[in-house]
């Protein structure tokens, strides 16, 4: 898909791999409007403290990213460094420097040189296409098997709207956000307060519902630039069934990434919706699908395709949620392995088996305490995350 008035492109640029896309630019033909979210991290690399004071003005024209280096826990050295590659970027591009957002992603603690992007910046910009998203969602990759794309189209009072975004993250994912990198353009005309509302309550139930291992990285940010380029009638607080539609589209689009992400989870072998009903309130069904969903010993049993329910239940009760162990249900797909806080059989548990062997499925934990919900998505635990995680760094 073409979104009016963006190109994108990528660059073996060098920064830590030879021979792989390691630098990424998009731009828009005009300043964009623009709103995001970041890490909560305490600890926050150095393109996040910039973009987060550059995103005040709502405005962006450009994001430079590179992968292979986090520029976190960098220092002085490392802002300068993000601030001197923007600066590479806004010259070859010639707009404003303080319309240029940075990401960064790869290892954290070591310093970013500057050199690879001086040199690499004029190639980079004159490959920009509409078509080089692709290319893109390749550079921005680090132990991601696969590159993330999704796509959308909503019209919006007759007109055509599109949206593209892009994303990466493999492992050290854990709300909020999850260490990933997320970049989407549109072409709607929407003013900030809308957009920024929009992009706020998606990121809530999309990125902030996943997790890998627990672990929430220095560098997350999701980016959202609408440049106004599809003529639409403005999207704006008077205009609620726009918004509406509009913000439908756009969360399809975090929703669909997001899920990605977890099923690229690093040596992941299923992807799991941990689904939380009847809870008291959405705050205690949150705890409660988090705590299972980062249980290493209910993830490592879907690796071993074990319907060991009591590893779920041990779980639920370490969290924040308030139940009777005695009115608890737990269900694999449609097959019930447990009511009452007990189990059903060995039937069941010969079939919650063979839903456990599906690449997809979903584990409903009942709770009886009231009308609430929630659902946080999850993966296994492999032997090969092991393995990923313990020489990443060489």
């Amino acid at each position: 898909m073409q979104v009016k008035g963006f190109s994108a492109a990528a660059i073996q640029a060098g920064i830590r791999y030879a021979g792989r896309f390691d630098l990424g630019l998009i731009f828009s033909q005009v300043p964009a409007v623009t709103a995001g979210a970041f890490t909560t991290n305490k600890v926050k690399a150095a393109p996040i403290l910039l973009d987060m004071e550059r995103l005040r003005s709502g405005l962006a024209q450009a994001i430079l990213v590179n992968s292979g280096n986090a520029n976190a826990c960098t220092g002085k050295e490392g802002m300068d460094v993000a601030l001197a590659t923007g600066a590479l970027a806004a010259q070859e591009l010639g707009i404003e420097e303080s319309l240029v957002q940075v990401a960064s992603t790869g290892v954290i603690g070591q310093q970013l040189r500057t050199e690879p992007f001086a040199k690499a910046m004029p190639g980079l910009v004159t490959n920009l296409s509409e078509d080089g998203f692709d290319q893109l969602a390749q550079a921005i990759m680090t132990t991601d098997l696969v590159p993330k794309i999704a796509t959308a189209t909503v019209v919006i009072d007759g007109v055509e709207v599109s949206i593209l975004g892009v994303a990466k993250g493999s492992g050290m994912i854990m709300p909020d956000m999850a260490t990933m990198l997320c970049f989407v353009v549109t072409d709607a005309r929407i003013v900030f307060p809308v957009l920024n509302h929009l992009v706020k309550s998606g990121v809530e139930k999309s990125f902030n519902r996943i997790t890998v291992d627990g672990d929430t990285s220095t560098n997350d940010m999701v980016l959202v630039m609408a440049n106004g380029a599809a003529g639409n009638t403005w999207i704006d607080d008077e205009n609620k069934a726009a918004s509406a539609q509009f913000g439908a589209a756009l969360h399809g689009v975090f929703k669909e990434l997001a899920l990605k992400i977890v099923a690229d989870g690093e040596g992941a072998t299923k992807l799991v919706t941990i689904k939380i009903t009847g809870a008291r309130d959405e705050a205690e069904a949150m705890s409660a699908a988090q705590t299972i969903a980062n249980s290493a010993l209910v993830k490592t049993a879907f690796f071993g395709e074990d319907a060991n329910w009591g590893r779920i239940i041990a779980a639920l009760g370490r969290s924040e949620c308030s139940f009777d162990q005695n009115r608890v249900a737990i269900s694999f797909d449609a097959v019930k392995l447990v009511e009452n806080g007990q189990a059903l059989g060995a039937e069941q548990e010969v079939a919650a088996t063979e839903v456990l062997k599906q690449r997809e499925f979903t584990v409903t934990v009942h709770l009886s305490e009231g009308t609430a919900e929630a659902e946080v998505y999850t993966c296994d635990f492999s032997y090969d995350y092991v393995k990923i995680n313990a020489d990443y760094r060489s």
